[in-house]
């Protein structure tokens, strides 16, 4: 592939890596393989190979039809699990990028971050976390390596995806040395920068869009939040200097709260950023193995901003995800997913043919938990319809007008 200069395949990727990158991001030429050896791309790097691999698969595109907070059918512009990873991906090339760390790592870890989450949210994985108690529970992270290992089919040489190491442990980042896998040794104190700047990414990108959808969903005002939050106050008074009078006359309640959000947003980053780059500078590390044998995580906010952030999400915790109508939702998904767990539980041959054949792999239990994590909200729900007695109503809001 070398003979066309005018390309840039992958050995040219790996050397501009080598020149460009600073010393403690980690390099795609120095990854440590795939479980299934398989020979290189001759234009994609290991990380932009397994970024392929991860958007083709079945289980990312269901998550368009997973929740993030609202369920899908309740209006088109709030956020679904697609979108949401979208975000995190996009907030994390931009740290990534400026960190001078390799972003089609970080590409790859924000979108399967989520993959193995099931339908209805946050409220599903603690359904299936309470219904799986007696079967060593149900953890998400490990869910999401459980996906790109054995459940998505691509080749008939092995199960799942054959990702790089590098990407398949930095989904477990939050799993504890109980639960971390022999295969990759003793657990590190800290993921590689890659998988830190994810971590943060997601979290900024839920608080920008969760006061987006609660603002529009009108669970909480502008006025509540302009009182609970420093952080979204002080991007109000940016977006009022530089549009002086736009936010006191406008109309058009969508671009004036879009508005103030992405400042917002870009404050976030933007710390991130300059706080990360000290942090990182500051720890002596030299490499990515001294980044992950390092006492602390080196990407966050830093000091004048971290409290501002804390104070955000706790107000969104108090008028967000602890609204009435959320709480109803969750029980709405605990029980559906209860019943139809039992349901597949009693009738196993009502799963998909390839779900029947696991059960000999994984024991019945397991490979019903696998198939329903699987789900995206409105399969579950036609299931539920079909194989359950019980008539399970969710809990209704007005869409928002805006």
């Amino acid at each position: 592939m070398r003979e066309d200069s005018s390309l840039i395949d992958r050995l040219a990727k790996e050397v501009r890596e080598e020149r460009d990158l600073a010393p403690w991001a980690s390099f795609s030429a120095r990854t440590h393989g795939r479980a299934h050896p398989e020979p290189e791309d001759e234009l994609r790097t290991g990380y932009e190979r397994d970024r392929d691999r991860v958007i083709h698969s079945t289980a990312f595109r269901r998550l368009m039809y997973k929740t993030q907070v609202f369920l899908n059918r309740e209006g088109d512009s709030y956020r679904t699990r697609l979108s949401h990873s979208l975000e995190v991906a996009q907030v994390a090339r931009s740290l990534s990028s400026a960190l001078r760390l390799n972003d089609a790592l970080a590409e790859v870890i924000a979108l399967a971050h989520d993959i193995g989450h099931p339908p209805f949210g946050h409220r599903g994985e603690t359904a299936l976390d309470e219904i799986m108690a007696a079967h060593e529970g149900f953890r998400h992270n490990a869910q999401v390596l459980r996906v790109v290992d054995l459940l998505e089919r691509r080749s008939p040489d092995y199960a799942g995806l054959n990702l790089t190491r590098e990407v398949r442990e930095s989904l477990l980042k939050h799993e504890t040395g109980e639960h971390w896998p022999a295969e990759f040794g003793e657990r590190p104190r800290h993921p590689c920068l890659e998988a830190q700047v994810v971590d943060l990414a997601d979290s900024t990108a839920y608080d920008m869009h969760d006061i987006e959808d609660g603002l529009y969903a009108q669970m909480f005002s502008e006025q509540e939040l302009e009182r609970g939050s420093a952080l979204w106050r002080a991007a109000r008074a940016e977006v009022e200097a530089r549009h002086p009078g736009f936010l006191s006359s406008t109309g058009d309640v969508r671009l004036r709260v879009k508005r103030v959000a992405n400042q917002l947003l870009k404050s976030c980053i933007n710390d991130l950023i300059r706080a990360s780059s000290a942090r990182i500078r500051a720890s002596g590390v030299h490499d990515a193995d001294a980044v992950r044998a390092h006492p602390r995580m080196l990407i966050g906010h830093g000091p004048e901003l971290q409290p501002q952030v804390q104070e955000l999400q706790a107000f969104l915790y108090k008028n967000f995800y602890r609204h009435p109508y959320l709480m109803e939702l969750s029980q709405y998904a605990r029980s559906l997913l209860a019943e139809l767990f039992g349901a597949y539980v009693r009738a196993p041959g009502e799963m998909s043919p390839w779900y029947r054949v696991w059960t000999r792999e994984v024991g019945l239990e397991r490979a019903v938990c696998d198939y329903l994590a699987g789900m995206t909200d409105r399969f579950a729900e036609r299931e539920h319809a079909r194989l359950c007695r019980s008539t399970l109503e969710p809990p209704r809001r007005v869409v928002s007008p805006y």
